[in-house]
């Protein structure tokens, strides 16, 4: 698999390059340096839900948040998207195009903290919110479920500020444990009994959807019983 994206790659990049050398690696410079732009996207809007946690952390019996984790697309992977959707090989278009180069992942123990830490994170002022996709309330067919938010946040660098572009997924340690089961099966090739499979992974989506709600209510009962 690794050798097919590396070839695939190539050959996208070859639509990227020019001919001329010296016109070449100039894009290739200024790809990396998008790319690093990208890299310090995730770390300012990390840095932020860390403090987050950290606060509320010491104002709650209990942190909101279980873990961060953060991804950035591979070459392959941004321009394999652009040619997927019809959009121009450059690195305009991937700017202009792509909301999910850089990509943070938020793990929360309860369905309500995901609610909350999005409302947190949304209010600071230099955040600006693009788009939401909840599908908590709105699964998707297959029954995934999580909270999509596309933010930009300015990074500050030596002669210039700009304001980049995150996708930020927010679910719980059962939503997040069903996504990576079933994003094992999209890149199986010939399964026997795929549709069973499928079928059996929309009922335990199902199962936790129900599980995290009445986890939920639970916590809420315990609560009322401290006060």
């Amino acid at each position: 698999m690794r050798a097919i994206n590396e070839e695939k790659t190539k050959e996208l990049m070859q639509e990227l390059l020019p001919d001329d050398p010296q016109e070449t690696l100039k894009i290739l410079e200024e790809f990396d340096v998008l790319m690093m732009r990208y890299d310090s996207a995730i770390r300012e809007v990390r840095t932020k839900l860390e403090i987050l946690n950290d606060e509320l952390s010491l104002l709650a019996e209990q942190s909101p948040i279980s873990s961060v984790s953060s991804r950035r697309k591979k070459p392959f992977s941004i321009l394999e998207k652009l040619k997927r959707q019809g959009d121009a090989i450059s690195l305009g278009s991937i700017q202009e195009n792509l909301n999910d180069v850089a990509g943070i992942r938020v793990i929360c123990s309860f369905v309500d903290d995901i609610y909350k830490v999005a409302r947190m994170l949304v209010q600071q002022d230099d955040i600006k919110l693009i788009r939401v996709k909840d599908y908590i309330q709105n699964p998707k067919p297959n029954g995934y479920r999580s909270y999509h938010m596309i933010v930009e946040v300015p990074v500050f660098f030596s002669n210039e500020k700009r304001p980049m572009r995150v996708e930020v997924q927010i679910r719980t340690v059962a939503m997040d444990f069903w996504a990576s089961l079933e994003h094992q099966m999209k890149y199986k090739q010939d399964i026997d009994n795929a549709d069973e499979i499928m079928t059996e992974l929309k009922e335990c989506a199902d199962t936790i959807a129900e599980t995290d709600m009445k986890m939920l209510k639970i916590r809420e009962k315990i609560r009322r019983l401290q006060k």
